[in-house]
């Protein structure tokens, strides 16, 4: 299989993942991971970077299919 993270991913990158496969949004995210939204945010541009995706949403279809989420 192809690699598709740059980097390994972090618990809490992991978390959020499994949050945004649900269809979460940042914002909901917020409260779920005891963080700001900000902080949420942050971690979402992380995940794009680590798997080259063009947005959340790529990025979350990307892990879907190598099943990391």
């Amino acid at each position: 299989m192809k690699k598709v993270l740059t980097e390994e991913l972090t618990d809490i990158e992991k978390e959020i993942i499994s949050y945004l496969v649900q269809g979460l949004s940042a914002k909901e995210i917020a409260p779920l991971v005891h963080m700001s939204f900000h902080t949420v945010k942050r971690y979402i541009s992380l995940i794009i970077k680590k798997t080259n995706a063009k947005n959340r949403v790529h990025a979350v279809a990307i892990l879907v299919r190598a099943k990391y989420a």
